[in-house]
């Protein structure tokens, strides 16, 4: 594909300029508010003159009947929307439902402009399909028919969204997302084998992912999921984006501080290799089960990131293989940095046999390897 999709979770896609052919249209030389006015007339005008054009349209292939919906409780609540526990054609699955428009500020141009990337970007999820990547149900364009169960315990029946809703049906994972599965072994640690397969799984995912021209853009571990048996997958594609054949076409600040690639830290253009430095964060968040730069603020880990290329402490007992694994994931250089089915090669190397994690292979609890480095 030549042209970006822009992130469902995005207000701004990317802010660099838009090239067709031999035109270059500076957005800072258009008067985005008038063509915003006139633009937003005419969305209003449309839609009071055909009603809910939506229902008028052909459905797409990943469109799902909301009747066979049944919405059970909330899990999260996000910025842009509710994610809700539920079954569809008697499947567990989990129910993102994305509420543009209704905040009184998006205006329907801003509006108009989600809902078409919602519409490219679930095509895009339509025709995923890995071990390590959460299995995407199908779509809706609007979800004022979704019934959900009042939020209220004095409330009856059901309440509903607006019409302006979309919500997107994934396979429900029973084990969480990866971020608690660490926090719940940040006193015991991990043995180096679990730490190679959740490793593996996340790489592999991520390669897949990098293979279909898509970048994630906010690879951390809250955005993993864990099924029953513990096995990994790749979800949250809120900000994902199909990869720009033009660096430059990919900018903006997207993704979460602490695993947040220098370059888009620093608001320069990015590609597919700045998932690969959020990758190398999350593999010593695997391994030591703890959170990166806890102490630091936003601008003191911006900062020290791009200008002192700062990076987390690694522990001494780390095996010489992993630890060259995540130095080389997160070099400041993006150039510098594998891609990441070279990385799945370098973790399948790696033997496990003979432990070498935080938990030594004669212990049951976690050895203590963050001490003040000793000698020269």
């Amino acid at each position: 594909m030549d042209h970006a999709v822009g992130g469902v979770d995005s207000k701004v896609g990317g802010t660099g300029s838009i090239s067709s052919k031999d035109m270059i249209f500076r957005a800072d030389k258009i008067d985005l508010k008038t063509l915003d006015i006139q633009l937003e007339k005419h969305f209003s005008k449309v839609f009071y003159r055909n009603g809910d054009s939506e229902s008028q349209r052909p459905k797409e292939e990943w469109e799902i009947d909301l009747s066979k919906m049944d919405v059970r409780y909330v899990v999260a609540q996000g910025t842009y929307g509710i994610v809700y526990r539920g079954t569809y054609d008697n499947q567990d699955v989990a129910v993102k439902v994305l509420d543009w428009g209704e905040d009184g500020i998006a205006t329907s141009v801003e509006t108009a402009a989600l809902r078409a990337s919602f519409r490219q970007e679930v095509a895009v999820w339509h025709k995923l399909d890995h071990p390590n990547v959460t299995k995407f149900v199908g779509a809706s364009m609007g979800a004022s028919n979704l019934k959900i169960p009042a939020t209220n315990s004095s409330d009856e029946g059901y309440g509903s969204h607006p019409s302006k809703a979309c919500c997107v049906v994934v396979e429900y994972l029973a084990g969480g997302t990866l971020k608690q599965f660490l926090i719940r072994n940040t006193r015991k640690k991990l043995a180096f084998k679990v730490v190679i397969q959740l490793a593996l799984d996340l790489s592999r995912g991520l390669s897949y992912l990098h293979s279909k021209k898509i970048v994630h853009r906010d690879v951390k571990t809250e955005n993993m999921l864990l099924d029953a048996q513990r096995n990994l997958k790749i979800a949250d594609f809120g900000v994902a984006r199909v990869e720009a054949q033009n660096p430059r076409d990919m900018t903006g600040e997207t993704g979460t501080l602490g695993y947040m690639a220098p370059e888009v830290l620093d608001g320069k253009p990015y590609n597919r290799r700045c998932d690969v430095y959020s990758f190398g964060i999350c593999l010593w968040e695997i391994y030591c089960c703890d959170m990166p730069y806890p102490d630091l603020s936003f601008a003191d880990i911006s900062s020290a990131v791009v200008r002192q290329n700062l990076r987390p402490e690694v522990p001494r007992c780390c095996p010489s293989s992993f630890v060259n694994i995540m130095r080389k994931c997160w070099d400041g250089n993006p150039n510098k940095r594998p891609e990441m089915d070279e990385v799945v090669k370098m973790l399948e190397a790696i033997d496990t046999s003979k432990g070498g994690g935080m938990i030594p292979d004669d212990q049951t609890s976690a050895c203590f390897c963050f001490g003040p480095a000793r000698g020269p």
